[in-house]
């Protein structure tokens, strides 16, 4: 898996959720768990953590174990929405990249839209080398295993 320190994760927010709390939880299991955003920009607005600490997508390589990491994020969060969220039309899913990720502590957004307000949108816009908001089924090429 991607590096882990043990002095960031120990100071990690995203950490602390992570780990057996009083933190409401809409799922978990031994890889990751989800909880909703505390500052949700869309209808529903769902995090998506690994357990263990990876700072940001910058740390995911071309490794079999963290293409499936990602996908089983993807997987959960897909689920999540589209059983609190059936009647939403569009869905997006994706992770900010440095130097605009809020949290360094990996984790994916689940939005099932409309954004609220509209203008929370441009969080969401890939800015091309500039980083910005990757979409989970972009990161996955390119993390994809050869």
């Amino acid at each position: 898996m991607a590096g882990v320190s043990s002095s960031s994760s120990s100071a990690c927010i995203f950490c602390q959720i992570a780990r057996p709390s009083t933190t409401t939880l809409l799922h978990s299991d031994e890889k990751v768990v989800a909880f909703p955003d505390i500052k949700p920009a869309a209808f529903r607005h769902y995090l998506v953590i690994p357990v263990e600490h990876i700072s940001t997508v910058k740390d995911l390589q071309k490794r079999e174990e963290d293409f499936a990491l990602v996908s089983h994020m993807l997987n959960v969060g897909q689920s999540l929405l589209h059983r609190d969220s059936p009647q939403s039309k569009q869905y997006k899913f994706g992770f900010h990249q440095p130097p605009l990720n809020s949290v360094n502590h990996l984790h994916l957004h689940c939005l099932a839209l409309p954004f609220t307000p509209r203008w929370k949108r441009i969080k969401y816009w890939p800015l091309g080398p500039l980083g910005g908001f990757i979409e989970a089924e972009k990161l996955l090429e390119r993390i994809k295993p050869l």
